[in-house]
């Protein structure tokens, strides 16, 4: 890792005097590129894996800085072949952010401050209310549903495998997408705050020998989507109309309406107690500033 000792030496080392305009435009560059990497990795899986190696990274400054010879050789070993795996690992994932880098606006993108976005994508208790009323109404039918409540993991992947939606989430709504045969009654909806952004989804499915034999596709696709994110799947039988809820890769089945409801509102709690922290936060950093 002798390449680490010499970036901070390089960093301590630069004089101002020399720096020209042309590092401003590299810098700029490079920052525009980092940023786009970044929005690319925070809608896909990847996202858990890099605050991962930001861990080792930390790790590896402690290493450098206390000369651990041994866990230094170790990784400049290691690092050669973990950049060629995770590329292996991550190609289609890279292929897709290729073919999306050419139909993007750069500009508009960074330019665009969208302040009420945040505020829209809320999961209040309208959205709470609309879930229940359309489930219980399905259950009674028997219609089959599949719905997808993104939590902290990222479902852009997921996401892009169905068709594109933009609408806030109302009872009628749900009912009309999972009435039978209708265009979007298959697969899944994935609802981000508030709207539904995408139908007609397609899931992993859970390989999970210990789930009874009685769950069909659509529970082992709830079961799936909760073992590889941190996301609430809300399934309506559609043979026995009974309602199940999936999160952390554990299923319950048959719940009753009060139990769902306590469910998606513990959801909502976590989501505004988050928001309240980053509020509280800034606050602090705007009264650091006033004292100033």
């Amino acid at each position: 890792m002798n390449q680490v000792t010499e970036i901070f030496e390089k960093l301590t080392s630069i004089n101002l005097e020399n720096i020209e305009w042309t590092d401003g435009l590299e810098i700029i560059i490079l920052a525009i590129l980092i940023y786009y990497v970044l929005l690319w990795i925070k809608t896909t899986r990847a996202w858990s894996l890099v605050k991962g190696f930001a861990v080792i990274f930390v790790f590896l400054l402690f290493a450098v800085f206390l000369n651990l010879d041994t866990i230094l050789w170790l990784a400049g070993n290691v690092f050669d072949i973990g950049v060629i795996a995770l590329v292996i690992v991550f190609q289609p994932e890279l292929r897709k952010a290729l073919e999306e880098l050419g139909q993007k606006n750069i500009l508009a993108d960074i330019l665009t401050l969208d302040a009420s976005k945040e505020k829209e994508n809320d999961f209040n208790a309208r959205t709470i209310d609309a879930i229940v009323k359309a489930c219980v109404e399905m259950s009674k039918v028997k219609t089959g549903a599949l719905i997808v409540i993104e939590n902290n993991v990222p479902l852009g992947e997921y996401e892009r495998t169905g068709i594109t939606m933009d609408a806030l989430v109302s009872s009628q709504l749900l009912l009309n997408i999972f009435e039978h045969n209708t265009p979007l009654h298959d697969g899944a909806i994935i609802v981000r705050g508030n709207r539904i952004v995408s139908a007609t989804c397609y899931l992993p499915l859970s390989d999970n020998m210990a789930l009874s034999k009685e769950l069909g596709t659509r529970h082992r696709a709830a079961v799936g989507i909760s073992e590889v994110s941190d996301a609430m799947t809300v399934v309506v039988s559609e043979e026995t109309g009974a309602i199940s809820i999936t999160q952390y890769s554990e299923i319950k089945r048959n719940v009753t309406v009060e139990t769902l409801r306590e469910q998606l509102s513990a959801l909502q709690n976590k989501t505004t107690e988050g928001k309240r922290f980053r509020l509280w936060k800034g606050r602090e950093k705007d009264e650091a500033k006033t004292d100033r």
